[in-house]
């Protein structure tokens, strides 16, 4: 059925693959933190600026730490230690990181 294909794209991350088309447009990058929705503005406060100094990435510290099984409070902390120390050894760190923990599903919904 639609739902089980839906969920399992979803529970794959396979479901992000689109998002590629956005790193090839400019909008976002392949690691960053992850885009987030107008309401959850709030719950960066102050480190909101550290977020907007950065593209939006498909993968990130977050997906490779835990994704959804941390707590939003250490996913805006992950971002800004992200955003204060990003070099290209630990964006490469990251993508690699990201294939075990997509297979693994960790995480995911």
């Amino acid at each position: 059925s639609a739902g089980t294909i839906g969920r399992f794209l979803r529970k794959s991350s396979l479901d992000e693959l689109p998002q590629l088309l956005n790193v090839v447009w400019g909008q976002m990058s392949l690691v960053g933190p992850r885009p987030i929705v107008p309401a959850e503005v709030e719950r960066y406060g102050r480190y909101m600026e550290f977020y907007c100094n950065l593209r939006p990435g498909i993968t990130g510290l977050w997906q490779v730490s835990g994704r959804n099984d941390i707590s939003y409070r250490r996913r805006v902390a992950m971002d800004t230690i992200y955003s204060r120390t990003r070099w290209v050894g630990g964006d490469i760190w990251i993508m690699v990181r990201t294939v075990p923990a997509v297979f693994a599903s960790k995480g995911s919904f």
